[in-house]
């Protein structure tokens, strides 16, 4: 059974501040600006380039330790560089544990030869990565996305659905917009609602708004959701049998905030702690098969220019990293 857990997640980072600001760095700062829409009141964009300044050197520096072989992964300045660890972990607060309705329990395929690899984009159920803005909604998008996926593979038609309808209407559920939420709750709206829009009937606003569904425009349906047990080996004949899966993971380490390729570990990432919904939609490995190069293949909802055009490799079968397995999940439609 997977532990009762209430995600309430930015999906930001940490950072840190430098003391004075580096003239050398001046265009590098304009241009990072124009690129990300960013403008401060007067008297603000000292502290904000400050703090944007120390992120840039601790990104040189991760990216230094990468080429001498200490990481797999490479680190890039991206929209959330100006953020302090401060900031992160008071928009981290509203993470709390909450008691939720279970799924049925997953029924492992008993003849399933399961491939090295899978990666459910080249299938065609996968949606183009979106975007949750200044929004802890990243458990709707997560929920989204399983269900595209299990959408698809019941029409073959692949259909964007609406996060903004399950920010608006599945608070009595026990999901709380823009403060949190859980995916299990966010199917078990959708069997007792009835259905659920498309993204193009009812867009993404990034705040909670009175619920406007109207069924005329229901592109999905759920008849209950699966819980799939905490190992990495279910969930990998989860992936590969049914399709893309619901995931929690512990995002809270400043090297998330600013992953750009390659396999991600991380030491000190917690493998029961998870505060992010993110989209397992395939696995595989780099190089030759061994422990340290496999990785599953996770959909991010932090827009493309973050991690690989909006996906981040996790390590995979090396004990639950990042809990990637501690809180899966989907729906059945």
């Amino acid at each position: 059974m997977n532990p009762p857990v209430f995600l309430a997640m930015i999906c930001l980072g940490t950072a840190s501040a430098a003391p004075t600001a580096d003239h050398s760095l001046g265009a590098q700062w304009n241009q990072w600006k124009a690129e990300h829409g960013k403008t401060y009141e007067l008297g603000d964009e000292t502290q904000r380039r400050e703090m944007w300044e120390g992120n840039m050197k601790k990104i040189e520096l991760h990216n230094r330790e990468y080429s001498q072989g200490k990481y797999g992964f490479t680190m890039a300045m991206n929209a959330f560089g100006d953020m302090t660890h401060e900031e992160f972990r008071q928009v981290m607060n509203g993470f709390q544990n909450k008691k939720h309705k279970k799924g049925k329990v997953f029924p492992e395929p008993v003849f399933l030869e399961v491939p090295a690899s899978v990666d459910w984009r080249e299938k065609g159920a996968v949606t183009p990565v979106k975007n949750q803005g200044q929004c802890n909604s990243c458990w709707a998008f997560s929920a989204t996305g399983a269900l595209e996926g299990q959408m698809f593979r019941k029409t073959g038609k692949l259909v964007s659905l609406s996060e903004q309808n399950l920010l608006d209407c599945s608070e009595p559920h026990g999901n709380f917009g823009c403060s949190g939420g859980l995916m299990d709750n966010a199917f078990q709206y959708v069997k007792d609602n009835g259905g659920l829009v498309t993204e193009e009937s009812y867009p993404y606003e990034a705040e909670v708004g009175s619920c406007k569904y109207n069924p005329k425009y229901s592109a999905a349906s759920v008849t209950g959701f699966v819980d799939v047990p905490v190992q990495e080996e279910a969930l990998m004949k989860a992936v590969a049998a049914v399709g893309p899966v619901s995931v929690g993971i512990d995002m809270s380490r400043d090297s998330f905030q600013f992953y750009k390729e390659g396999i991600y570990f991380e030491p000190n990432c917690s493998s029961h702690d998870v505060d992010h919904g993110v989209l397992v939609v395939g696995y595989g490995f780099e190089g030759a098969e061994s422990d340290n190069n496999k990785y599953w293949l996770v959909k991010n909802s932090w827009g493309e220019k973050w991690g690989m055009n909006g996906y981040i490799k996790m390590a995979k079968d090396r004990n639950n990293h990042c809990g990637i397995a501690s809180l899966a999940s989907y729906p059945l439609v």
